[in-house]
């Protein structure tokens, strides 16, 4: 098996690179493969588990081209990914025309109407998710007005979704000026979903609706940004099937404004979801694979790159949930806030090399309201802050010292609610402090130094945690870091580490780590899924042509 398996893999790489001799073929190759010698599911034992990516791109002239992918998993497909995603099987085939201002599209189709709150179909290899529409698309763009029409079937992994997805999205520009940047958008769009019920009838409609409105409106120093969605009613899925009795509309407001100046940015996001979820198939709510997502709700916190800081990390709440009287969830309401400023090179605070400093805030609730569990319903305040899901201030300064020494110092104060978040048992407080130290060497050569700790008195107690990272050149870097939980008796100390290479060589990266990885969250843009802990050697190749 793991000859046939190389065999496959260098077989696709040298077809890429034969590829890229024709100007007409563009594309992309990507490997991710572990082996696994330790790890939480049994049948991964010592195993070895491959996710495979080829994707082409061919032009046929100006007008028409065709895009394929083809995704293999051999032997199997490593963990925590989708059930369906097996053996080799063609994943993405899309034929597309376009001349003038009008644009068609035949097979997959990737779009996304606004901000994605009614629809965004979109691939991210690291989540697992690959949420195209097998259908068609037309649009048609001018420079101040743009029409969309979209329909058809939802990828749900290697096949597709009972429900129907058909969209409309529209933009006016109603403000472009020449002699000063500015520019004001109005935009309307309009989502339906299709699904007759399985073996029952339901009283709700099978076509469930979403409207939304938004208004942006951008200049060199101000940006806003709103939009309001409406949701018919629906159906609520509790406990793997939909209430009758139990139907619900729902709603989104997402207001986003800024304000950016030379050395000085001020963004502030607001955003309440009720009931906001859309999912091809009604059944697959709750499902942990994230296949049948229509709209996109990420979580609006800060994303953080050090391993320490992304435990307990928050996941977006717009569903509703019973479990329990003493939890009742029908969405979230919440806010983010960022500022940066430059602290100028020559000043007492900016040093001779200046500064940057950067501060984050984000809060986020459940919604206020009147909640019965028996029957269930609820009756919502539109400005009202129920209790809390998350809150985290962080601040962080980017101070460098010479032309060869420069750090970054990172404090999180953090509150996580595990039991209204994972619908488990417990809140966790915590504090986690980073310090990140880059030396360069030469003109090539660098040498970075990590040092991070995680403070609290809940849940599985202190962390401390560092890495080192050498880089050779701009082409090769080793790196080692490791985390430990040296407070968690009861787990008798448990420690996570990796070690590991990379290579870069014009469009191709090469890496290969071995460690242990902690179970948990693994985001990207808001979005998560659940890693098992496993231990074993990783690798990857990623090319372009």
């Amino acid at each position: 098996m793991l000859k046939s398996i190389t065999t496959l893999l260098l077989g696709l790489f040298f077809l890429s690179v034969s590829y890229s001799q024709s100007n007409r073929i563009y594309g992309s190759f990507e490997s991710n493969a572990v082996y696994y010698q330790e790890n939480e599911e049994e049948n991964y034992q010592n195993k070895l588990a491959s996710n495979n990516y080829l994707n082409v791109k061919y032009l046929f002239n100006s007008n028409w081209n065709v895009e394929v992918q083809v995704e293999s998993y051999l032997p199997k497909r490593l963990q925590s990914y989708s059930d369906s995603f097996e053996n080799t099987h063609l994943s993405t085939l899309s034929v597309n025309y376009s001349k003038n201002n009008f644009n068609m599209s035949i097979g997959s189709i990737y779009d996304q109407f606004g901000s994605g709150l009614v629809l965004r179909t979109w691939e991210d290899r690291q989540l697992g998710i690959n949420n195209s529409i097998w259908g068609f698309k037309t649009s048609f763009d001018t420079e101040n007005f743009n029409l969309k029409l979209l329909g058809g079937w939802q990828k749900k992994g290697v096949g597709i979704s009972s429900g129907k997805i058909v969209g409309l999205d529209s933009s006016i520009t109603l403000l472009n000026s020449d002699t000063k940047y500015q520019n004001l958008i109005f935009g309307l769009s309009y989502v339906g979903r299709f699904e007759m019920p399985h073996y029952v009838s339901y009283d709700f409609n099978d076509l469930t609706n979403l409207f939304s409105a938004r208004l942006d409106y951008f200049s060199d120093k101000f940006y806003f940004e709103y939009e309001q969605v409406i949701k018919s009613e629906d159906g609520i899925t509790q406990f793997g099937s939909i209430s009758n009795e139990f139907v619900k509309k729902g709603s989104a407001h997402s207001l986003n404004l800024g304000i950016t100046e030379s050395g000085f940015g001020l963004d502030m996001t607001f955003r309440r979801l009720e009931n906001m979820p859309l999912f091809s198939d009604r059944f697959e709510q709750g499902e942990i694979y994230n296949e049948s997502n229509v709209n996109y709700l990420p979580a609006l916190t800060k994303q953080h790159d050090y391993q320490l800081a992304n435990i307990n990390v928050y996941e977006s709440q717009p569903n509703v949930s019973f479990p329990d009287p003493e939890l009742m969830k029908s969405g979230e309401i919440g806010y983010q806030i960022d500022l940066y400023y430059d602290l100028k090179e020559g000043s007492n605070f900016g040093g001779k090399y200046g500064s940057k400093l950067s501060l984050n805030i984000s809060s986020w609730y459940n919604l206020k309201g009147q909640y019965t569990y028996y029957p269930s319903d609820y009756n919502t305040d539109f400005i009202g802050f129920g209790e809390k899901y998350f809150s985290e201030q962080s601040i962080e300064i980017r101070k460098k010292w010479s032309k060869k020494f420069d750090n970054i110092f990172l404090f999180i104060n953090k509150y996580y609610n595990k039991r209204f978040v994972e619908e488990k048992s417990g809140e966790i407080n915590s504090q986690i402090l980073v310090i990140d130290n880059t030396l360069k060497l030469n003109n090539k050569k660098s040498l970075r130094l990590e040092i991070q700790h995680l403070s609290t008195k809940d849940d599985k107690k202190n962390w401390y945690g560092y890495g080192l990272e050498y880089n050779f050149n701009y082409n090769l870097s080793t790196y080692y870091n490791t985390i430990v939980n040296y407070e968690n008796l009861d787990d008798d100390k448990p420690a996570f580490y990796s070690i590991g290479a990379s290579y870069n060589k014009n469009a191709s990266r090469f890496s290969v780590s071995y460690g242990k990885q902690r179970g948990g969250l693994l985001c990207y843009g808001g979005i998560c899924r659940y890693i098992p802990e496993f231990k074993g050697i990783s690798f990857s190749i990623n090319t372009s042509f």
